[in-house]
């Protein structure tokens, strides 16, 4: 109990600290941003917004999640296994981040896709290496394909989700909160600091991605980088002792960006359009189309996040016949969402 604590306390200061470095940093990119022309133009009707906007805000997020880890590592004993679990996170999300950097400096063209892939695979291959991975599957060679296949999917569904100002962020940080309450009890501790960090960081940047004169984008450098790590956090936990069916929560966790990458992709192919082209068939510009405004889809999105996250918490709890009846539900309640949406007409 007493080291359960002294966790706890851990984390707070690293939320603390990630965020306040988030907070302060942001401006300071957004300044050079500035001054050097690191601009997110609206070039294409996908885009939706409307003036050139600063970008690269993903440069003070990864800063201040890699700092605030150093900070620990500098004042804290790590147990035995967590410091090579963090640099399997911190070699392979320095990865994705330079890719994100290079590919948010090439706007509005930005990287192929298959450059972009191959970059994600072997930032992948970097966790697999560092032993992070699905370890609950069954022949090992089948675990680390999906591990492959998952981490590449969760990077690309916050970049695709970055659609709307604070929407990306917002699902990273609730999503970190979540990840570190969960592996609490079995004190998985690169979880619980790596989801610390990431939390803050995600949070400190939000105000500036909100505000009207202080407006900056996180960039693919932000997004891409916080799928990517958050996707390595959730291979970390074991997530249950209770029943068998608590390793699937973190479906529940990153339900929120999983589902619009493939409710765009679905809507995509049935339109015959190419699933990695751009296009405005997002849950969230639906919604939008309904007439929400983009503060209360992102409140609404977060809000959905922070029940799945809690429903998480308790698959990971109750028996398994209870944590089947919870995944049911969820998935019922997904498909009558995409219904409803599907019919929006969106122009």
């Amino acid at each position: 109990m007493h080291t359960l604590i002294a966790n706890w306390k851990l984390q707070l200061l690293a939320v603390l600290v990630s965020s306040g470095l988030s907070f302060l940093l942001t401006p300071l990119v957004r300044r050079l941003a500035l001054r050097y022309g690191w601009m997110d133009t609206p070039s294409s009707a996908v885009k939706t917004h409307k003036v050139a906007t600063p970008s690269l805000g993903g440069v003070a997020i990864f800063v201040s999640y890699a700092a605030t880890l150093l900070l620990l590592r500098a004042f804290t004993q790590f147990p035995t296994g967590t410091l090579r679990s963090l640099r399997g996170l911190m070699v392979g999300g320095g990865l994705i981040f330079l890719m994100g950097v290079v590919d948010d400096l090439k706007k509005p063209a930005g990287l192929h896709f298959v450059p972009k892939f191959v970059v994600q695979s072997l930032a992948a291959l970097c966790l697999l290496y560092f032993d992070i991975r699905i370890h609950f599957i069954k022949p090992d060679y089948l675990a680390m394909g999906l591990t492959l296949f998952w981490v590449v999917g969760i990077t690309n569904a916050f970049n695709i989700i970055d659609i709307m100002d604070g929407l990306s962020a917002s699902q990273a940080a609730v999503a970190a909160f979540v990840f570190m309450v969960v592996s609490l009890p079995s004190e998985e501790l690169y979880v619980d600091f790596a989801s610390a960090a990431l939390a803050g960081a995600a949070l400190g940047f939000l105000p500036w991605n909100f505000s009207n004169r202080g407006k900056i984008f996180m960039g693919d450098s932000g997004a891409l980088t916080l799928g990517f790590l958050l996707a390595g956090v959730s291979l970390g936990s074991h997530y249950s002792k209770v029943n068998e069916l608590g390793v699937y929560a973190p479906l529940l966790i990153l339900l929120v960006p999983m589902f619009d990458t493939l409710f765009v992709m679905y809507l995509r192919a049935r339109k015959g359009l190419s699933p990695f082209l751009g296009s405005k068939d997002h849950f969230a510009l639906r919604l939008e189309k309904l007439g929400y405004s983009r503060k209360q889809i992102v409140a609404l999105s977060a809000a959905a996040a922070a029940l799945l996250g809690f429903c998480a918490v308790l698959v990971t709890q109750v028996s398994a016949g209870r944590a089947a009846c919870i995944y049911a539900a969820v998935a019922i309640e997904i498909l009558l969402v995409s219904n409803t949406l599907a019919k929006v007409e969106i122009d």
